[in-house]
């Protein structure tokens, strides 16, 4: 018997939390340049991130997590870090990869390139280069 599929034809909907929905909502529209779809006010902000539904839940008490929660995939991480240095986003650097370039990209062992930086709430954000797959 073949294996039915749940959610493979599903759209995925994506969240973090916030405890401050105003400070999250100047970020996620004005210095990210996310489209707000809905003020869900006390609830959620609702933004359209490339076609994905990105819900910021107002929550009463958040322990952000030292990994990353949402990322990016974008086609240049030169352009991107350059942006957001611009719009005043501080960039993480984590110990343990002490071979990031000087703005804080880091490449991974698979050629893409990384790098992180916090929300207003301190959720771990990131934007990733991933490599042009050789022509074949």
């Amino acid at each position: 018997m073949a294996k039915q599929s749940i959610l493979a034809d599903s759209r995925l909907v994506a969240f973090a939390a916030t405890l401050h929905p105003e400070r999250a909502r100047a970020f996620y529209q004005d210095t990210l340049g996310l489209r707000l779809v809905a003020d869900e006010a006390p609830f959620a902000l609702v933004f359209d991130a490339n076609g994905t539904m990105l819900r910021i839940t107002t929550v009463n008490e958040l322990h952000p997590q030292p990994f990353t929660v949402l990322g990016w995939q974008v086609a240049s991480i030169d352009v991107t870090v350059e942006r957001l240095t611009a719009a005043g986003v501080e960039l993480l650097r984590f110990p343990r990869m002490n071979d990031a370039d000087p703005h804080g990209v880091w490449t991974a062992p698979s050629g893409a390139r990384i790098v992180w930086f916090h929300d207003p709430d301190r959720n771990v954000l990131s934007v990733t280069e991933f490599p042009v797959p050789a022509a074949t």
